[in-house]
């Protein structure tokens, strides 16, 4: 029996008017001052009326834009040359000079996964809703995580829900805790085990704040530290701030919301992240994504988690294993400990195991490049997702021109490490409406589902559009010559 794929209707194009409001610092603090101190200038009369432009003009394009020009204020206030009492307007106005649009879909969205919306309420029999995670590229190949909802029907018709106009950065969360031990074997695994560290540990309870762990390190690093301290403060900051935690509100749509690069290690992007929802021993269930995190010069795969997609967590992923891209976690544990997919060596599929999820120290290889269509390099396409008949898991293949296709293999369920199917040819391979774009000759997935016995796969189009496909699961799997078992 022959695979039919069906490629859908529905394609998702970047959209140039969505916009993000950043802040904007035109130079140092010298020149940042020389600013405030030709609107201060202004006479009061005039400063009305400027401030009525500039919100006349951009207020359809950002909710609530008067107060994000006032927290700007805040932000800049301290670089003042006078101590007086300035009107409502002009700190306004003043905010407005330190913000800038950012076109947040510019160059590409592309990159998808996708899992059941954690709000299954008011669907239509057989459907499910769906949330979309997208990879959004913009000015300075800058990459962050925005999102889409939708709806699969009964027919495996595929409907999204058209985003709104707006978008909205999460807040960090002020001061999160955390947690010492896993912040010391944190510690332990980047080297930073010196006598400072220790020192600066002492202070702390067996959980503590990010304030406290401010406050430990200035008590510890008096005037004349060493460097050897100075560089310790600086890996335990670090940390600390690459662990974090940011928070939408509630009333925020889905697709309003935007994860742009928050950490120093995210400096230059958040790319390809992988979503799964995890399914817990006690019956809860939780939402995690590996993604690669890019500071400008170092990549660093990282892990996210939300049970709600309002309140996310950001952490770092440490251990030997823990390097390079393409990670993609199991939805459950098996035997007890987390699994996760993963490609050290830019070439082959790794297979990992641990007992915490934040430490990955040993890897084994899985499977290597076999097929002509893959022979530079294979990688997973996402989490894999569990049927009767074992793990299914998309991955990605590199032949020749640099061509991207999306194949298949299946893992034993109860031990992963044993390939038990593979298709020889690809499953989706780029047609020719498919081929041009940002990058030329490029299908790529980051995760797939499966509902009511059909396989729904969102894929990038050129790293440029996303677009998805659907397949019976039976299909794919009789093209690995894999017979579903029939369960008593």
């Amino acid at each position: 029996m022959s695979i039919h794929i069906k490629r859908t209707a529905t394609t998702i194009h970047p959209d140039q008017s969505r916009v993000l409001l950043r802040p904007f610092t035109p130079g140092d603090a010298q020149r940042v001052a020389g600013i405030i101190g030709r609107v201060m200038s202004f006479p009061e009369d005039r400063v009305g009326p400027l401030l009525d432009e500039v919100s006349v003009e951009f207020s359809q394009r950002h909710q609530n834009i008067r107060s994000l020009f006032l927290e700007r204020f805040e932000q800049v206030r301290h670089l003042m040359s006078m101590d007086e009492r300035l009107s409502d307007q002009r700190q306004l106005l003043i905010g407005s000079y330190f913000l800038a649009e950012y076109s947040l879909e510019s160059a590409a969205l592309f990159n998808p996964s996708i899992v059941p919306h954690p709000d299954q309420t008011s669907v239509p029999p057989g459907a499910l809703r769906f949330v979309l995670s997208l990879r959004a590229t913009g000015e300075g190949h800058i990459s962050s995580i925005t999102f889409r909802t939708g709806i699969i029907h009964s027919d495996h018709r595929i409907e999204v829900t058209t985003p709104t106009g707006f978008l909205t950065e999460a807040r960090q969360v002020s001061n999160p805790v955390y947690e010492k031990p896993l912040f010391g074997r944190k510690l332990s695994e980047l080297g930073l085990t010196c006598e400072f560290t220790r020192r600066v540990m002492n202070t702390l309870s067996e959980s503590f704040t990010l304030q406290q762990l401010r406050a430990g390190l200035k008590a510890e690093q008096p005037d004349g530290a060493t460097q050897e301290d100075q560089n310790a403060a600086h890996g335990i900051w670090t940390l600390a701030q690459s662990n974090c935690e940011v928070q939408f509100q509630a009333e925020q749509e889905i697709s309003e919301r935007v994860l742009f690069p928050a950490t120093p290690s995210q400096r230059n992007g958040i790319e390809d992240a992988r979503f799964v929802c995890f399914h817990n021993d006690d019956g809860t269930h939780r939402y995690y994504a590996t993604f690669t995190a890019f500071d400008g010069r170092v990549i660093m795969p990282q892990l996210v988690e939300t049970s709600d997609f309002l309140r996310f967590r950001f952490i770092t992923l440490n251990g030997p294993a823990a390097e390079n891209k393409g990670m993609a976690l199991f939805p459950r544990k098996i035997g007890g400990r987390y699994v996760m997919l993963s490609r050290q060596d830019n070439e082959n599929i790794y297979l990992m195991y641990s007992d915490n999820v934040h430490f990955w120290n040993e890897r084994n290889v899985l499977l290597k490049p076999t097929f002509p269509w893959e022979l530079v390099q294979i990688g997973n396409c996402g989490s894999p997702i569990e049927t009767d008949a074992g793990w299914l898991v998309l991955s990605h293949g590199v032949g020749p021109m640099r061509k991207y296709c999306i194949g298949a293999f299946l893992l034993d369920r109860d031990d992963p490490g044993k390939v038990i199917g593979r298709l020889r040819e690809p499953l989706l391979k780029p047609n020719e409406n498919e081929r041009e774009g940002y990058v030329p000759n490029v299908v790529y997935s980051c995760g797939a589902l499966l509902h009511n016995g059909e396989l729904i796969i969102p894929y990038g189009l050129a790293d440029h559009a996303t677009g998805f496909a659907t397949v019976p699961l039976a299909e794919v799997l009789d093209g690995m010559n894999v017979e579903v078992p029939v369960l008593a």
